[in-house]
């Protein structure tokens, strides 16, 4: 039940220590990890919206 939310965590956070120590790539994987829960959030918005 947990496992989701739990790897979006994860993920969030990586890219949190990804933006605070590297740069060049490490910035553009940071950028992708935290975009990460902006792209759920619309994701899960939209199949609200429109139910099948």
């Amino acid at each position: 039940m947990f496992r989701i939310p739990l790897l979006v965590g994860v993920i969030c956070g990586a890219g949190l220590g990804l933006a605070l120590v590297g740069d060049g790539v490490s910035d553009v994987l940071s950028w992708l990890a935290l975009s990460l829960p902006v792209v759920l959030a619309i994701v899960c918005w939209r199949r609200a919206a429109h139910p099948r």
